[in-house]
């Protein structure tokens, strides 16, 4: 008798990884309730839905919904979470707009020239369309991040206001649980390069490459053991170190 792998893993303690097209979101338990960072692909509804029914739960019964920015493939499953569920969306100000029209964003360089340098990537690509990315909806999001101040949601989420990647990416510190939510500030495996490790994303997706380095001081202040990014495995080895491996690599 075959036994299926589960579509989630558990980086940290309460903290659950769906990952998708190399497109992650998590879900954070509490003895408060559940909140859900960043929304993934369309496509990721079926696997959210599987650990909820493990955890015995069901869609409603999560609390909040934060995004760390408003990209497209970070708001995959917010109008759906947000209009049938009634789960609250909440972002930074500065993104409340993209949330609205996710494929509208700022980009340093074009995305072409990239498909030709860097063809390791195309899979991945090719996998985020098949798992809905050229069909995600824009969510109206509660524009209430403010950096440094906790959010009323499960887990107390303290967000760090990371600009760069786009004009309102916030990081989201859980710190009772000594674990960082980089998104896109850091990510581990670059979707529109193929490269692993460390790194800001490609400018293909970045807004400023030079405010997103920047911006990872914020990052290292906060000394956090475990960092999972929007893209990629978790990182154990500490938020210094992977600040420090994201300034060595730079903007590409």
């Amino acid at each position: 008798m075959s036994t299926s792998t589960p579509p989630w893993s558990e980086p940290a303690d309460g903290v659950f990884r769906l990952n998708v097209a190399e497109v992650n979101c998590y879900l954070v338990v509490r003895p408060e309730g559940m909140t859900l960072v960043d929304a993934g692909l369309p496509r990721t509804w079926g696997p959210l839905q599987q650990l909820l029914e493990h955890l015995g739960a069901r869609v409603g019964d999560i609390d909040a919904l934060l995004l760390t920015h408003a990209h497209f493939d970070h708001v995959g499953m917010a109008r759906r979470l947000h209009d049938q569920h009634r789960v609250p969306v909440k972002v930074h100000p500065r993104d409340g707009r993209l949330a609205r029209h996710p494929y509208r964003y700022r980009h340093e360089a074009a995305r072409p020239p990239y498909l030709v340098r860097y063809p390791q990537a195309l899979p991945v690509l090719a996998s985020m369309v098949r798992n809905g990315a050229l069909n995600v909806k824009g969510v109206d999001a509660d524009g209430s991040f403010v950096h440094g101040k906790s959010l009323d949601a499960p887990g107390a989420p303290v967000p760090l206001w990371t600009p760069g990647h786009t004009d309102g990416h916030c990081a989201l510190l859980f710190d009772e649980l000594g674990v960082l939510f980089s998104g896109d500030a850091i990510v581990t495996l670059d979707p529109y390069t193929g490269e692993t490790g460390p790194h800001v994303v490609a400018n293909a997706a970045t807004a400023d490459s030079r405010t997103a380095l920047s911006s990872l001081d914020a990052l290292a202040e906060t000394e956090a053991g475990i960092m999972l990014p929007g893209h990629g495995e978790p990182w154990t080895g500490g938020v210094r170190a992977a600040v420090a491996a994201a300034r060595a690599g730079g903007a590409r």
